[in-house]
């Protein structure tokens, strides 16, 4: 690492039992990402989730709402009517997770233009080559 990157840890252990391997296991995924974001404004039902996020379907959903209260980043709530009301919304913990979600997007946004001209200057290099 350069003398520039002091605040980046020197070694990152790559095991299976890496913390940061865990936590990219889990929201590494872009619809994991999704979901708590929308969950960060407020608590959602399924449909309302599943109508926000397009392109996920409702066995994904379920499978990620899962993992993610299994992590204990979401909560669940039933609540006894007719029909049933499943509401989802972020655990303490999950809240925590949206500061660094927010700084990613962030950089993410202030870096998109400059990921682009890398791309097509690398495509470029590469055909012509």
């Amino acid at each position: 690492m350069s003398p520039t990157h002091t605040d980046v840890p020197v070694t990152i252990q790559l095991t299976d039992d890496c913390p940061i391997r865990d936590v990219l296991d889990r929201v590494g995924d872009k619809w994991s990402v999704l979901i708590v974001v929308l969950l960060g404004q407020r608590t959602h039902r399924f449909s309302e989730l599943s109508r926000a996020i397009e392109g996920i379907s409702q066995r994904m959903l379920t499978h990620t709402l899962r993992a993610l209260a299994r992590d204990g980043l979401v909560s669940r709530t039933v609540h006894a009517s007719v029909p049933p009301r499943v509401d989802y919304e972020l655990t303490e913990l999950g809240r925590t997770l949206l500061g660094p979600l927010t700084a990613l997007d962030e950089w993410a946004n202030a870096h998109r233009d400059d990921i682009r001209a890398a791309r097509e200057r690398h495509d470029r290099e590469t055909a012509a080559t």
